[in-house]
């Protein structure tokens, strides 16, 4: 399990086309038969929901600012589970990481945590000799990550391919690739990034085949497996991580107790979750059931808790204003003192109205669009107690957004943020826990176990 193949597909910059190969590469060996592992660097939502499209297993997401640099290879040894080659979409530039941070949580960072061989896709539009120079410099800033060949992008014609490959012969690292300039992929963005796939399934099914045509058809496979096979065991002597609770751990229930349900929000609107999240509420004692605010009038019969994750509801205002029967269903549980738990759009979601049109109104507040992104990991503590944390409990997120929230009265806040700025952010109300954080349970698996026990007994 320790030596699964891997490939880290990285770029100098965004833009440069990593989705479109890491995408394409995936889909591609998946279609000689080989069982792939997809991945992701960073808190990205929305990739690997183009990558589960490829490869037909959950995309997963290696993230060593929100888990821990000591996580990265133990969820990656969990997403390869049976798989026989594992590709690793970066994030960024492949140096770029956590800001003021140094390397943490760069692609190059998580490369060098796996012991992974880096194929570095290169934007090559405006440039042909220098391009031996930047992949220079790229593959020899740092020694410990292994810069194992380029994939040119956006080549104008077989000249301007033949003059960049002429370059980069002096460079000591391998041309496995060249796709042109007219046969880019579409897929469609807007203001927080790519459109996610349960918004355009079928044209992402389509999408996701072109860019596997397109990277068989410009790349070598053969030499990127065989640059994937030359990776060996992942180092430290990880073993998988494991969403179960060690017999110590586990929650008491007496013989013959149900599994308390809990209803996640998913269909178009909230497409943001980890895949870890569920594993552990189920793992856990739960009974996970998805449910489409979009278009289911109630909460499933016997919920007893609720998580609504992140998504779009900005943009699904008016569906979501008008499905009338759940909002007040969830206003109804959240008002009993059932577990929910909220991010981002879920917080929105919860709010009295969203751009001036009702919403679920479980808290005082409003939430409008804005022009200004509000964007970056962010180091947060606990500082009320609530469904998911005690008081104290130090966790990592992410913010990610284009909305303020206003409040009204009679909530405590969620968190103390610490870094980069210094602010209280969020609510607990009740049973109630919303925040514009997103967080991942596996670096703190008491906060599922903590959320289904209340879920027991409230």
């Amino acid at each position: 399990m320790s030596c699964v193949p891997r490939l880290v597909v990285a770029a100098p910059s965004s833009g440069s086309g990593k989705t479109t190969v890491a995408t394409g590469l995936m889909a591609a060996f998946a279609a000689r038969g080989l069982a792939v592992s997809p991945h992701k660097v960073g808190p990205d939502y929305i990739d690997p929901g183009y990558h589960a499209l490829a490869t037909g297993r959950p995309g997963r997401n290696l993230d060593a600012y929100l888990c821990g640099p000591e996580l990265v290879a133990p969820l990656f040894l969990h997403g390869a589970r049976g798989c026989d080659l594992a590709v690793v979409e970066g994030v960024m530039g492949m140096y770029d990481g956590a800001a003021g941070e140094g390397e943490l949580a760069s692609t190059a960072h998580v490369a060098k945590l796996l012991r992974a061989p880096v194929v570095l896709v290169v934007d090559a539009s405006s440039q042909s000799r220098s391009v031996a120079a930047l992949v220079h410099g790229f593959a020899s800033w740092d020694p410990e990550v292994r810069v194992g060949g380029v994939i040119l992008n956006k080549v104008a014609s077989d000249r301007h391919e033949e003059l960049l490959r002429d370059a980069l012969d002096s460079a000591g690292v391998p041309v496995l690739g060249a796709l042109r300039r007219a046969e880019q992929v579409n897929t469609p963005s807007r203001h927080l990034g790519l459109v996610p796939v349960a918004e355009r399934r079928g044209a992402a099914v389509e999408a996701v085949a072109a860019m596997a045509a397109q990277v068989a058809d410009g790349c070598d496979l053969a030499a990127l497996e065989a640059l994937a096979r030359s990776a060996g065991a992942v180092p430290g002597g990880s073993v998988p991580w494991t969403p179960v609770l060690p017999a110590h751990g586990r929650p008491s229930r007496s013989d013959g107790q149900r599994a308390p349900l809990v209803a996640v929000a998913g269909g178009e609107a909230f497409t943001f979750s980890y895949a870890e999240h569920t594993e552990l509420l189920a793992a856990a004692g739960a009974e996970v059931v998805t449910f489409d605010p979009l278009r289911d009038e109630s909460l499933p019969e016997g919920t007893a808790g609720l998580v609504v994750g992140g998504g779009f509801p900005e943009v699904y205002a008016a569906e979501l204003s008008a499905n009338e029967p759940l909002r007040k269903a969830v206003a109804a549980l959240a008002e009993s003192g059932a577990p929910v738990a909220a991010e981002c759009a879920g917080l929105l979601y919860l709010c009295r109205e969203l751009d001036g049109l009702p919403m679920c109104g479980v808290l005082d507040a409003t939430a409008r669009m804005s022009e200004r992104l509000t964007l970056g990991y962010r180091d947060a503590v606990a500082v009320s107690d609530s469904v998911l944390a005690p008081a104290g409990t130090r966790m990592r997120g992410h913010e990610f957004h284009r909305t303020v929230v206003e409040p009204g009265a009679g909530t405590a806040p969620a968190w103390g943020v610490r870094a980069p700025d210094r602010r209280v952010e969020g609510f607990v109300h009740q049973g109630v826990h919303a925040s514009y954080l997103h967080t991942h349970w596996a670096a703190e698996p008491g906060v599922a176990r903590r959320f289904v026990e209340r879920c027991r007994t409230s």
